[in-house]
């Protein structure tokens, strides 16, 4: 198995928040219902390790640290019209299965989701 991030991202114009105050209650039920049976088929599959959906970026703070000094800073530090607005951490046979999934949840919710591998990472060497 591979693992992949699917991740949704969203501008200040077009984020969940702003299409949610757009959208009627039932509009907003309709769209959850349809993401919650994904997900159950995605955990049914074996293939749903984590998801979130993330508060808009102006809420964010970053922390850096650097020769010992500590700076946090409110909202992201990339400067972009597009911030990560939630994600889906999947285990899938290969990137084509991650796409599948990722392509319907760009179906549940409407706007388009990158899909990533994450890179291996080399194990720790044991001393002694």
């Amino acid at each position: 198995m591979n693992r992949f991030m699917l991740s949704a991202h969203s501008s200040s114009e077009r984020s969940c928040d702003a299409t949610e105050k757009q959208m009627d209650p039932a509009a907003i039920q309709e769209m959850m219902a349809k993401v919650w049976k994904l997900e159950a088929e995605m955990k049914a599959a074996g293939a749903l390790v984590l998801s979130g959906r993330l508060h808009d970026a102006a809420d964010a703070t970053v922390v850096r640290a650097y020769n010992g000094a500590v700076e946090t800073l409110d909202g992201p530090f990339a400067e972009t019209k597009e911030q990560l607005g939630g994600f889906y951490i999947l285990d899938a046979e290969d990137r084509d299965a991650a796409l599948a999934w990722a392509s319907k949840v760009s179906e549940c919710v409407g706007i388009p989701i990158e899909v990533r591998a994450f890179a291996a990472v080399p194990e720790p060497q044991q001393q002694g």
